[in-house]
């Protein structure tokens, strides 16, 4: 049993005793936490939190705890039911709220869930805010309110239309193009509510002929939610059929978006971003963000347009930060996540679908050669796992000065740009291993100079045991 309190929320496994899962106790003292950190932000907002969540099947017992927290906390709820998280984070917005919390553990398999809290601009918590939550989850320092002041509870089950509504009438999304088009489209929504609003979407779009897989929002996963290749078998088997053009894969909570190409192939979650990017900037030209373990194509991209590429640390709340610093125009993560400041300030597998399918019906490419018209790159993934007592940053503070001569990153870990190629050095926020990302034109390159970089520190540690 598992329970991280972090930066990026508080994310566990249901059951067990409290202090060590994510159960009704520890739910409240988060929950109670946080309203009294939005305590000091309501000024002219609404005295209002929004709740949504995603299918899994512990959402509807998370969600009555976090109402009622809220509720004794003297704030009003207005439960918004089962949501994207992008969907949620517009409804607070939209509510002139002064927060917003998602119920959903994300990629996670399904005896986890967790708390995402928003501020009142529909966005993550920084850090500095993330960090006083968990301070005073911990130390219970928070008052509820008396009888008087109770909170009002409220249910708002239409904020999918008003999602919708926002991303059909972006100025980059041709409705009647992709109506056109006649796309055949297949969807596999992992069993949550990207179950519920994409056939909405993609019906309003004009895509009259859709294949859904794993639709009903039972929470009940059919395979792992992470929307990897080695997860999505039965929608490329689909696909391999070829009566469609392209499949769109989401995670549980919908901000990330995965592309299965024509003939079955993955389009490349990476490439996500990149090919939402390749269309916003012929129209748009301007500033790009991801973060430092995403592909290089992005930047490639970029430059193409005479624009400029910029990294980030790892974390949504981090992409964002540099993007608003240099205007961005588009940003995300590669692990499919697309941020597009027209629409608002957060990852949108929406928006990626709507962008997506108007660039494929105004270029009439096949996803196949929209993905070989940008730059190849293959990432390699690896770890290493460390003792508890190593010192991490002594070992990173020396990969750094080792590839002094190169170009080196260090606003996340350690990053080493080579010609064609390169590595990151993350250390986890939770175990005792540094991440290795590495990023080549061949996958045996990549992987090649990730054990390169791992040798070396293995290395290290041996000389520091000795």
């Amino acid at each position: 049993m598992t329970l991280i309190k972090s930066i990026s929320g508080f994310r566990g496994t249901i059951g067990g005793k409290p202090g060590d899962t994510l159960n009704p106790l520890d739910i409240a003292k988060s929950v109670s936490a946080y309203a009294s950190l939005r305590e000091r932000v309501v000024g002219p907002y609404r005295r209002k939190v929004v709740v949504g969540r995603d299918a899994r099947i512990s959402g509807e017992m998370v969600s009555h705890v976090v109402c009622g927290t809220l509720m004794g906390m003297g704030f009003d709820v207005l439960n918004i039911g089962l949501a994207s998280t992008p969907t949620t984070e517009l409804a607070v917005t939209m509510e002139r709220a002064c927060g917003g919390i998602i119920i959903t553990a994300s990629h996670n398999p399904r005896q986890w869930n967790a708390l995402k809290f928003l501020n009142e601009h529909g966005e993550f918590l920084p850090p500095e805010e993330a960090s006083e939550v968990v301070r005073l989850a911990n130390s219970c320092d928070f008052s509820f309110a008396d009888v008087d002041h109770l909170g009002c509870y409220t249910k708002n089950f239409y904020f999918d239309q008003r999602h919708i509504d926002l991303v059909k009438f972006l100025e980059l999304v041709d409705v009647e193009a992709i109506r056109q088009a006649n796309f055949r489209v297949a969807i596999d929504t992992i069993n949550s509510v990207g179950g519920v609003i994409l056939p909405k979407l993609l019906g309003q779009l004009g895509v009259t002929q859709v294949t859904g897989i794993n639709t009903e929002p039972t929470g009940d996963f059919a395979h792992n939610p992470e929307p990897l290749k080695e997860h999505l078998s039965d929608i490329r088997n689909v696909m391999r059929k070829g009566h469609h053009d392209i499949g769109f894969v989401v995670d549980p909570d919908v901000d990330r978006l995965a592309l299965v190409c024509e003939d079955g192939s993955m389009f490349g979650e990476e490439y996500t971003l990149v090919a939402v990017a390749d269309y916003i900037l012929q129209h748009t030209p301007g500033n790009t963000v991801s973060n430092l373990s995403s592909t290089r194509a992005l930047r490639d991209v970029t430059e193409k347009y005479g624009c400029s590429y910029t990294p980030a640390a790892v974390g949504e709340v981090n992409v964002v930060t540099k993007m608003k610093e240099t205007g961005a125009v588009i940003g995300g993560e590669g692990n499919g996540g697309v941020i597009y400041p027209a629409a608002h300030y957060g990852r949108d597998a929406l928006v990626g679908i709507a962008l997506l399918l108007t660039y494929l019906a105004k270029t009439k490419m096949k996803a196949t050669e929209l993905r070989d018209s940008f730059p190849k790159y293959f990432i390699a993934k690896n770890r290493i796992d460390l003792e508890p007592t190593t010192d991490i940053f002594a070992i990173l503070q020396k990969v750094k000065e080792l590839y002094k001569d190169e170009k080196v990153t260090d606003i996340d870990g350690v990053k080493i740009d080579f010609a064609g190629k390169w590595v990151h050095l993350r250390k986890s926020n939770t175990e005792p291993i540094i991440r290795v990302y590495s990023e080549a034109h061949t996958m045996e390159e990549a992987d090649a100079l990730g054990k390169q970089i791992m040798e070396i520190v293995y290395g290290m540690t041996k000389k520091s045991e000795e």
